[in-house]
């Protein structure tokens, strides 16, 4: 209503933060360089001008799952205990998703994870299983219990069938 104070959730901002692996600064388009020209992604470019861009950071772990450790927790390696693309996120330890969660932020992840763990702190997950295929990958999502049973490199929906026609046999 006109008039009326705006709520605590008007007044919060929304945080969106992709991180994209490989990538070189140029790829995004809203960088500059030589590739600006032909990075073809109006969508980033608005949320660019319309939010903050960081264009002054740095990696202190250059190591996928590590880096996605020191991000998420705030510490270093020695400090988070990731430092392979082998090791898993120890659940307990505070992270930035689960202090937005507590906020009352809705949060989600899409995409990469590998931490082998289950994602914590978020509303809503769809990580890739193992590395994730290029086409039709395989998804372990929230709304199913996460697969520690299920073997890596096997398909999530393949094996939950195999093992659902095993039962059935019975």
């Amino acid at each position: 209503m006109a008039g009326e104070p705006a709520s605590v959730d008007d007044q919060r901002p929304n945080i969106l933060f992709i991180l994209s692996d490989d990538h070189t600064s140029q790829s995004w388009g809203i960088y500059g360089g030589v590739l600006a020209d032909y990075a073809q992604n109006q969508h980033i470019r608005r949320l660019a001008s319309e939010g903050v861009v960081l264009d002054n950071c740095f990696c202190t772990n250059s190591i996928s799952v590590p880096s996605r450790a020191s991000i998420l927790t705030g510490r270093y390696s020695h400090r988070n205990g990731v430092y392979t693309l082998e090791d898993s996120l120890d659940t307990s330890l505070p992270t930035i998703a689960k202090s937005l969660q507590s906020a009352g932020y809705h949060t989600a992840l899409v995409g990469k994870w590998h931490l082998q763990s289950q994602p914590q702190g978020f509303d809503y997950y769809s990580v890739f299983h193992d590395q994730g295929e290029y086409r039709d990958p395989t998804f372990k999502d929230s709304d199913r219990p996460w697969p520690g049973n299920i073997h890596y490199g096997e398909s999530v929906s393949l094996r939950l069938r195999t093992l659902a026609l095993g039962a059935a046999g019975r």
